[in-house]
């Protein structure tokens, strides 16, 4: 009988043993992006791992080893344990194998290049006349509770001279209950996607985020994916890559045929793509191609890097147009090979630091993001007639508040209980922590204001510093829409403690036009600026904690200026200005202006302006608080117009003014960018000193370089002296390149810029400007350096040298080192 249990045994032990089944996944040892079709082997059974690493083999011999190759690494062996159902493979790089292009093979090439000529037929923003559809689009932040640990560690904190405190630290127990009950965050919206030949529209039709009674809407604007497969870039997360079916992207990736498959009763082609470096964090993925019109009928994608992203998009097939129309698009952000913190979402998830990505101990790693869209109500090749064509982004007031019925018609997963805890969790919770204040407060602060009751306090004008009034302290407001919507009143008042002096300023606007936000302004001011600057009235607020350049300047003239002006963006993408201003003028240094013969130690100027800042290539959102510019792209321009009226309120000279300039910033796939600015001017006439050009100067005239260590400006020559230069027309031009961030050691990542510019000009009556002394700029100057930007919280080095005809002699002279800081506020 004992003979008959022991043969038992081993039949009942042996059917386990064949039964077992493990999964694993290759990867790269270093980036850990999985290794696609990698051999495999195991008891003289070879095969491959699929598009993303993983394979699954069945063990039946735990004594035997499983093998794994890939060209450019070493071979790894692995035995697999008893009562492990998970494994993943580390191969390490070898550095000896001179690693060979891998060609794509040529009937797969042809199948791709095939694509590419195709693009525009199935394409449907190109191969369709016209085509609306309702989206509904579901974000949430969420973490699936069986993936957490619930156990309560113990942790050791170090005491100095005594023994560690041990304490218990119950933070992975609490997250896992939490997200049992609900998700972290969402936001869903509905909205009318709308094409024809001339351009695409989006309309909101509905809105909601948890925790916000109004939304965030530059979170409407966000392109956190790309609606079709086939743009160039191809954008996940706002991250722009090269799309592999495009012509440029056949030279970054390698291609290979799997097989052939049926959609929709229609054969397809399924084609993976990785890049042909395969330890760079490219995109990659598969691709079903229909064999008939190689149209993409449904599209994987992936990217691993710092964080892990993946999408997903489906399609139908529309027979009647032979075309394959959006279905559905999926999209996951999770945690990847990320070297320091990540927050994602203004911080509603993070990501801590961690190189070992299967060992993380922290909770929060185990949370994603997931983003859902789904087209419905599709209409196609029909007249489609779209309203408000100015405006990319349409945000009407009613979209903000749907009521819950408008919403259950969307939903497909009502049965989530933890969607519906999350919207009465997250706004009790926001009304508690008073989230969405503190959203409006960043919002506010970022534009340079702090709001107090029904005024916005100006934070620009509490504290100043510069040579000819020393510390200038004072206080400006504006009033804001507590008090009225229709109009405002900003005053501001401020006192030098060197000069001893009074300034003020008083400006009431009333709104006309809502939509295109006119306003017509009043304004008295008596103050000093700066000589020779054009500052264009059209250019955004930014709020600054500081402006490096006026520290060190003492040139001014104090201005007692009325005037009456009109701000609008009625015109499309356009903010323009247009104003009549009485200006008179006292220079507060030496300086004597000779016109017609007589002699001006002070002056009137009554002058007209008019100014334009145009951003054709921007996309704009039409919202209840007005029109935001959520894309911002280049170039811009900027046009600003002024005219001295003669005889007009006691105008004493007669001059026309021209001011040009255009910014272009191109940023790389790769993380760099470029930017060009272009900026020119010419007054013509009898134009005094006060209202020439001196071109950005920002370096102080003394021997030592040590000396003339300041704060670098923004776009200001940091080797040119100040008051060095005058002209009555010029030209300057900016150069420069900022390389990614170099990660030399624990939050110490500089940003390297290298910077060339330079200007040239002319002024044909030097003979009319008496009491300071000054060079022209007929030969040009010319300036190089390098900037180190963000070293250690927010502060870096920059140097240039001055070479070229206005080159100095002495050598030091030539040198410039200031320090640069910039400053984030994280809004």
């Amino acid at each position: 009988m004992k003979y008959f249990w022991l043969f038992l045994s081993l039949i009942i032990t042996n059917s386990f043993v064949a039964q077992t089944k493990i999964k694993g996944q290759v990867i790269d040892f270093d980036t850990k992006v999985p290794i696609a079709f990698a051999s495999v082997s195991y008891n003289n059974t070879n095969f491959n791992t699929d598009w993303e690493g993983k394979f699954l083999v069945e063990v039946n011999d735990f004594k035997l080893s499983i093998k794994v190759n890939f060209k450019g690494y070493y071979e790894k062996i692995t035995y697999p344990q008893p009562k492990t159902s998970n494994i993943t493979i580390k191969l390490v790089n070898d550095l000896n194998e001179k690693k060979a292009e891998i060609y794509t093979e040529n009937n797969v090439n042809n199948i791709v290049k095939k694509v590419i000529e195709n693009r525009k037929l199935n394409d449907p923003e190109k191969g369709l006349s016209s085509f609306q559809y309702k989206n509904y689009e579901y974000l949430q932040v969420t973490a699936n509770p069986d993936s957490i640990a619930s156990k309560i560690d113990t942790i050791y904190k170090k005491r100095f001279l005594r023994k560690p405190l041990m304490k218990l630290d119950s933070t992975n127990y609490k997250f896992k209950k939490f997200s049992e009950k609900q998700h972290l965050y969402q936001t869903e919206k509905i909205n009318l996607i709308q094409h024809n030949q001339f351009q695409n529209k989006e309309t909101v039709l509905a809105t909601r985020m948890a925790g916000f009674k109004q939304p965030v809407y530059e979170y409407l604007g966000l392109k956190l994916i790309s609606y079709s497969v086939y743009e160039n870039p191809f954008e996940i997360l706002e991250i722009p890559v090269q799309n592999p079916i495009s012509n440029f992207g056949r030279k970054l990736y390698n291609y290979k045929l799997i097989d052939t498959v049926t959609i929709d009763g229609r054969k397809a082609y399924r084609i993976y793509f990785e890049p042909k470096k395969l330890n760079t964090n490219r995109l990659r993925g598969l691709l079903y191609i229909d064999t008939i019109n190689y149209a993409i009928c449904k599209a994987y994608f992936r990217i691993y890097g710092v964080v892990n992203i993946n999408a997903t998009y489906t399609f139908d097939y529309k027979k009647d147009i032979d075309i394959w129309f959006p279905k559905n698009r999926k999209f996951k952000v999770s945690k990847g090979n990320n070297h320091e913190d990540i927050k994602l979402l203004g911080g509603t998830i993070k990501f801590s630091s961690d190189l070992d990505l299967t060992e993380s101990k922290n909770a929060t790693d185990q949370a994603y993001v997931l983003i859902e869209s789904t087209p419905f109500d599709i209409e196609i090749n029909k007249s489609i007639v779209i309203s408000k064509p100015r405006v990319k982004i349409d945000v009407p007031k009613s979209s903000l508040s749907q009521e819950e019925d408008y919403w259950n018609i969307f939903k497909n997963d009502s049965l989530d209980k933890r969607k519906l805890r999350t919207y009465t969790s997250i706004d009790s919770l926001s009304l508690s922590e008073k989230i969405e204040h503190k959203l409006f407060l960043g919002r506010k602060i970022i534009n340079g204001y702090f709001p107090v009751s029904i005024f916005d306090i100006d934070l620009r004008s509490i504290i100043k510093y510069n040579n000819f009034e020393g510390f200038r302290l004072g206080l400006g407001a504006v009033t804001n829409s507590k008090l009225s919507e229709k109009y405002k009143v900003a005053f501001y008042g401020a006192y030098g403690l060197k000069d001893e002096a009074f300034k003020f300023g008083i400006t009431p606007s009333y709104l006309l036009e809502s939509k295109s936000e006119t306003w017509i302004s009043a304004s008295y001011t008596d103050d000093i600026s700066e000589i020779a600057q054009t500052n264009f009235v059209t250019d955004s607020r930014r709020f600054k904690i500081y402006d490096p350049r006026p520290i060190n300047i003492s040139t001014f003239y104090n201005n007692k200026m009325s005037s009456v002006f009109v701000e609008s963006k009625f015109l499309p993408k356009t903010s323009s200005y247009f104003g009549i201003s009485h200006n008179q003028i006292q220079p507060l240094f030496d300086y004597t202006f000779i016109n017609d013969d007589k002699l001006y130690s002070n002056y009137t100027i009554t002058a007209v302006q008019l100014a334009f800042q145009w951003n054709p290539f921007s996309n704009y959102m039409q919202t209840p608080m007005g029109k935001i510019e959520y894309e911002k792209k280049h170039p811009k321009f900027s046009l600003q117009l002024t005219q001295a009226l003669p005889n007009v309120l006691d105008n004493d000279f007669t001059f026309s003014k021209i001011d040009f300039k255009t910014y272009y910033e191109l940023p790389y796939l790769s993380g760099q960018k470029s930017s060009i600015l272009l900026q020119t001017g010419i007054a013509f006439g009898d134009v005094p000193l006060t209202h020439l050009y001196s071109i950005v100067p920002n370096n102080l005239n003394r021997d030592a370089i040590l000396q003339r260590i300041t704060i670098a400006g923004k776009n200001s020559f940091e080797t040119m002296f100040f008051n060095e230069f005058f002209s009555d027309k010029y030209a300057s031009l900016q150069l420069k390149h900022t390389f990614n961030k170099v990660r030399l050691g624990y939050k110490i990542n500089p940003e390297f810029t290298v910077v060339t510019r330079m200007a040239i000009g002319s002024n044909n009556k030097n003979n009319q400007h008496l009491g300071i002394g000054y060079k022209t700029l007929e030969d040009g100057f010319f300036e190089s350096g390098v900037e180190c930007n963000k070293i250690f919280k927010g502060f870096g080095l920059v140097a240039f040298y001055r070479y070229g005809p206005n080159q100095l002699a002495n050598f030091d002279d030539n040198i410039a080192i200031k320090i640069s800081y910039y400053l984030d506020l994280g809004f």
